[in-house]
């Protein structure tokens, strides 16, 4: 069984945006991101990328347009990522899915495919809901905030991919 470091998409390996990030150009890799991704994979994890994507149901963007950015965030960090699962629903514009975080089911199908022991696998986002999805599959939690605090929701609270990545191998 594999160990596996699931990761939120903006705010965790990209700058967040007011609206949304489509375009290589406005794709902005946070200082530290290539190096947090590089201490995981040499500490054994897997690293899959868990995304909301509502911007496709939106008619924003497309999942072409996903996939672009996902192959500049690898170009840029060594190709470290080995997949990247996304929700391209929004309860408003299509239909309800268990795939949107805070529902599970990317997680539960990455865990079966790369047969992932969730007890040794951490959650990483910027949300509430990346934390209750990880927590309904039994994953441990950090919270990517600009300003840290203890808290319930998850398991720890930092401010930055290299942070976490730093907090996850002090327990690993």
């Amino acid at each position: 069984m594999n160990k596996c470091i699931f990761l939120d998409r903006d705010g965790v390996l990209n700058e967040d945006r007011t609206d949304y990030v489509y375009r290589v150009e406005d794709f902005i890799i946070p200082d530290g991101v290539p190096e947090a991704l590089r201490l995981f994979k040499e500490a054994g994890y897997l690293l899959i990328v868990i995304t909301n994507q509502a911007g496709i149901a939106k008619g924003l963007y497309t999942r072409d347009d996903v996939m672009a950015c996902y192959n500049y965030l690898q170009e840029r960090c060594g190709q470290l990522i080995d997949a990247i699962y996304y929700c391209p629903h929004h309860p408003k514009y299509d239909t309800e899915s268990l795939t949107r975080k805070p529902g599970s089911l990317l997680l539960e199908k990455a865990i079966a495919k790369y047969d992932i022991k969730p007890n040794e696998s951490w959650m990483i986002g910027d949300a509430l809901r990346d934390m209750q999805a990880g927590r309904r599959v039994g994953v441990r939690t950090v919270r990517i905030t600009h300003e840290p605090q203890p808290s319930d929701e998850h398991d720890g609270c930092v401010t930055s991919l290299l942070e976490a990545s730093r907090f996850v191998l002090r327990y690993a």
